[in-house]
């Protein structure tokens, strides 16, 4: 009698499973679990017991008893840059401000002269690096932003190499267009000069060669008013990107009202957010991402809302923000403690932060989530309790990654 073909899925055993699927059950925590995964997606998950007779044939991988989640998204960093910014670290633990150094020259600026001043090749390398440390963290995609060039030529420099990253099959990238990120040196006193050339040649040359996902802006007294970025995001909308925007971090500007009325994917930072500002963006479906790195670099103290954010059911999403200067972060599960220490983030609502919301923060319906018909990404962890996820403070804990259901990353 012949025998059936040998079945080309992998299914992991011996696992328990936090699926972050929305319902009655902490985290979708499935016990004694197995999962999955086949061309790249999740073809079945279930207790190991229930495993379908179809798949008993499949390429087995015990987990040795380890937990289980989405593999992790980063919905908010800086990665591509040139220089360091380690100087201003120790102006400001002197008692300098950010908002100082940054009328100073300093700040942002700073690193627009090393990342102008750098080439291509050695953007990237510096970058992978940066990448590399994120994966160990459980990372399997990642939204880099450009905003250090703040020019056309170095602009696309930075967006170029950004895509560059994304051609590594261990990792997706998704690349923001933030050429309003700061006035540079040649527009001094001259914003809307300014914004001019990034609604103008820049947005266009940023879309004629397909280089953002996303356009993003920096509304903040030391950057853009909501009147200057509402001209980038009505050009960017018609362009048929959507928009995101650094929005209430150091004042309540009245950024995130501007981003909801633009269906902003979601606005970022948030500390001095307003009860007005929470409705507008619940009204409008965006999510709310939090930056405890920069909150922690920074020494702020105003916290985000979080009562408002959760009393009007905006999804809360968590970020490394990873940039030179405020927030000097390779790793998101470090992210996923202090979102819980210094926010008050239950374990769960961090884990989700990650996850589930970190996709809708991106606009991604197929990632997030350990759900059939999803990607297969994942990340498994040597932890006994989901909550440990939050309670560990460095170490290692992420034992394997895997992307498209491929191991990519072990030990």
């Amino acid at each position: 009698m012949p025998q059936s073909p040998k079945t080309d899925a992998r299914i992991w055993t011996d696992v328990t499973l936090l699926t972050m699927a929305t319902g009655d059950a902490p985290y979708g925590l499935i016990e004694e679990g197995a999962i999955v995964a086949k061309e790249g997606r999740i073809v079945w998950l279930g207790q190991a017991t229930d495993l379908p007779t179809a798949y008993c044939d499949g390429e087995k991988i015990s987990c040795d008893g380890h937990f289980m989640t989405p593999g992790l998204i980063d919905c908010h960093t800086h990665l591509v840059f040139g220089g360091s910014r380690v100087a201003e670290f120790e102006q400001r633990l002197t008692g300098v401000s950010y908002e100082e150094i940054a009328r100073q020259g300093g700040g942002i600026l700073s690193t627009v002269r090393a990342t102008r001043d750098a080439d291509e090749i050695s953007l990237k390398a510096s970058a992978t690096k940066r990448l590399r440390q994120l994966q160990r963290s459980g990372v399997t995609t990642v939204e880099i932003k450009s905003g250090y060039g703040l020019d056309l030529d170095n602009e696309l420099k930075m967006l170029r190499v950004a895509r560059a990253l994304g051609e590594n099959p261990a990792i997706d990238v998704f690349t923001t267009f933030l050429g309003a990120h700061a006035v540079p040196p040649e527009f001094k006193g001259d914003a809307d000069g300014y914004m001019d050339l990034v609604c103008g040649e820049m947005l266009t040359a940023v879309v004629r060669e397909n280089l953002a996902d996303a356009v993003d802006a920096f509304c903040e007294n030391i950057a853009f008013s909501p009147d200057q970025v509402a001209r980038l995001f009505t050009k960017a909308r018609k362009a048929g990107l959507p928009v995101k925007l650094h929005a209430e971090q150091l004042t309540n500007s009245g950024g995130a009202k501007l981003a909801a009325r633009y269906q902003a994917l979601s606005a970022d930072h948030l500390e001095h957010l307003d009860e007005e500002g929470v409705k507008q963006m619940a009204a409008a479906g965006m999510v709310a991402v939090l930056l405890p790195g920069a909150f922690y670099t920074l020494r702020e103290e105003k916290l985000p809302p979080m009562e408002l954010l959760r009393k009007y059911q905006v999804p809360i999403a968590v970020a490394s923000d990873s940039n030179p200067g405020s927030s000097p972060v390779l790793s998101l599960a470090l992210m996923i403690n202090m979102a819980s220490t210094v926010f008050r983030l239950t374990p769960e609502e961090a884990l989700a932060g990650v996850t589930r919301c970190a996709a809708q923060a991106l606009g991604l319906q197929d990632r997030g989530q350990l759900v059939v018909g999803l990607k297969a990404d994942f990340a498994l962890w040597d932890i006994s309790h989901p909550a440990e996820l939050a309670y560990q403070v460095g170490g290692t804990l992420c034992t394997s990654v895997v992307k498209d259901g491929r191991v990519i990353l072990t030990g």
